[in-house]
């Protein structure tokens, strides 16, 4: 074998060896994160409380109002569940609890995930609009999808993401100007709570 060969070798060694520990690490950090985590997000939003729950609850619209969702099955109707295809995944969800206006719990519904855990949609009349707070009870089954949720994507991304295309959805694009003012001074705040026991 030439030094060539011997140096392709030790570089491909040290490469895997270099990976291995890498995702070792990952998935110890993983290992000891909590499983269970709690985020929120809280919104102003310029539409009324009725309006707002029933489009947020009227989930075979999704695809025509979220980029990110390119199908929804409905399963059943009372309680409501649904199957929602975002991308490559498919994701069942369940309606628990649903006070309208007020209040909307919708849980994960499929065991076969990584992940799980509940939305709860909480709506607060303020001003001409509505005070939204979405409160995520997660779980994180997986040592390695626990440190990514955590470190890399963040547990409020996904909370982000859907309140910025709500927000965009019911300022549409004839509001938009005349809604600036009222977006610029939305404050959306995020807190990490502790996971309840």
């Amino acid at each position: 074998m030439g030094n060539n060969s011997r140096t392709v070798v030790k570089v491909a060694t040290w490469s895997v060896a270099v990976i291995t520990l890498l995702v070792g690490l990952v998935g110890a950090i993983g290992y000891v994160l909590p499983q269970n985590h709690v985020a929120a997000r809280d919104a102003l939003v310029s539409a009324q409380p009725a309006v707002l729950f029933d489009l947020i609850v009227d989930v075979s619209k999704y695809p025509q109002w979220r980029p990110d969702v390119t199908r929804v099955d409905i399963l059943a109707r009372a309680p409501l569940k649904w199957r929602q295809y975002v991308g490559s995944d498919v994701i069942t969800f369940e309606v628990v609890e649903s006070r309208s206006p007020e209040r909307l719990r919708v849980r994960i519904a499929d065991p076969d995930l990584p992940f799980g855990g509940t939305w709860t949609y909480d709506l607060a009349p303020q001003g001409s609009g509505t005070r939204l707070r979405i409160t995520e009870h997660g779980e994180v089954y997986n040592p390695i999808f626990r440190f990514v949720s955590r470190f890399v994507m963040g547990h409020t991304s996904t909370i982000d993401g859907f309140v910025g295309v709500l927000q965009r959805r019911v300022t549409g694009p004839a509001r938009r100007r005349r809604s600036a003012a009222l977006r610029k001074a939305t404050a959306i705040t995020a807190e990490q709570l502790p996971a309840s026991s």
